[in-house]
């Protein structure tokens, strides 16, 4: 939107022409969104402490979780409102994967509020039922992967890469392709879910490899940085810098609310949208195998679940003492705060090992 009006004003007054630059309008994105979480943050809570809901807390996880009964859930709305606020006014609106990503964040988020909606109002703990949560994800996954196969501008958009190995690139077909976008953009959104179940554990590992992805889009969309690092170059991606950078901001201003001990929870409409969003740019930006590294929190809290639910069912034994594996650190003895700051630390590893990818080709 601004970025038109300063399209216009720069034949008026070259000043104007810095709004041009992806890394200049993606400060501003995310300051955008930071300022927008800090300002309108306080009112969002006390309107979410009217539904008189709170977070329902399990019965059988860590007793020093039962103090939060109450706590507000739903704040993930907060974050995005001030992202598709802070894309929608330094995003460039004719980038068709801008509003991909968008429109990925606005339908996973509708049905992440759908189910806290009936957990907090409706007064049903269950929610809504899995199999329709999944059926309505999988609608919105497919939908995304099969319009960016269809829609891909180069040969490059389509084909699977290997991080550290220039060589391996296999070209996908049609289902091929739909397939793999499918399973990130749907995967990591019920991985970030899983991952959101202490005050501010999912929210930054979501900033950390925000922040990453966008240095690939930057760079995939640029055919000099991408013909240097050898990395698939994606005429357009580059504009996907703005929405990590929004994801960025509003993700540090939600964390300011939601930091131990949380005064508001993200709940599934932030959880389900941010994963989802995380998992469809990484497809755009053909690096998935690299979101696996740098979302590896939560690849390994989805993981700790799978392991969890296989081995009780195959064995009548639990591997873990709670899953996911966040809560089995706790029911363990490690303070709450312990095993957010720890998970951060690995985060912030893995996010450097996933960047180490762009040179060791």
């Amino acid at each position: 939107m601004l970025l038109e009006l300063a399209r216009w004003l720069q034949s008026l007054e070259n000043f104007f022409g810095l709004f041009g630059y992806l890394t200049f309008r993606g400060i501003l994105a995310a300051l955008t969104s930071l300022a927008l979480s800090l300002w309108l943050g306080p009112a969002v809570i006390r309107k979410l402490g009217q539904l008189k809901g709170g977070q329902p807390i399990r019965k059988d996880g860590p007793q020093s979780h039962f103090s939060k009964a109450g706590t507000p859930t739903m704040g993930g709305a907060l974050i995005l409102m001030t992202v598709a606020a802070s894309v929608l006014l330094w995003g460039d609106l004719r980038n068709k994967y801008v509003w991909v990503v968008l429109l990925v964040m606005l339908t996973f988020g509708a049905i992440g509020w759908y189910d806290d909606w009936i957990k907090i109002v409706k007064r049903d703990p269950n929610g809504l039922k899995s199999r329709w949560k999944y059926l309505l994800q999988s609608i919105f996954g497919l939908a995304a992967g099969l319009y960016l196969y269809l829609y891909a501008d180069v040969p490059a958009a389509t084909t699977f890469y290997v991080p550290f190995f220039k060589s391996i690139a296999l070209p996908l077909a049609g289902v091929g392709f739909v397939a793999i976008a499918y399973f990130w953009i749907v995967g990591f959104s019920n991985a970030v879910n899983l991952t959101d179940g202490l005050d501010g554990l999912a929210i930054m590992p979501t900033v950390l490899v925000a922040c990453a992805l966008g240095v690939f889009a930057y760079a995939s969309g640029n055919a000099v940085f991408s013909n240097y690092l050898q990395i698939p170059p994606v005429p357009g991606a580059g504009e996907l810098t703005i929405i990590c950078a929004a994801i960025a901001g509003a993700g540090l201003g939600f964390l300011w609310f939601n930091t131990y001990p949380a005064m508001v929870f993200m709940g599934d409409i932030g959880a389900l949208a941010l994963g989802a969003v995380l998992g469809t740019i990484a497809v755009i930006v053909r690096q998935e195998l690299v979101l696996v590294i740098m979302g590896g929190i939560f690849v390994i809290e989805t993981l700790s679940v799978m392991i969890q639910v296989a081995s009780f069912k195959l064995t009548g034994k639990r591997v873990f003492r709670m899953a996911p594996i966040h809560h089995h650190f706790e029911l363990k003895g490690w303070p709450e705060p312990r095993v957010i700051v720890r998970f951060w630390i690995i985060s912030v590893v893995l996010v450097l090992v996933g960047l180490a990818t762009l040179k060791v080709r």
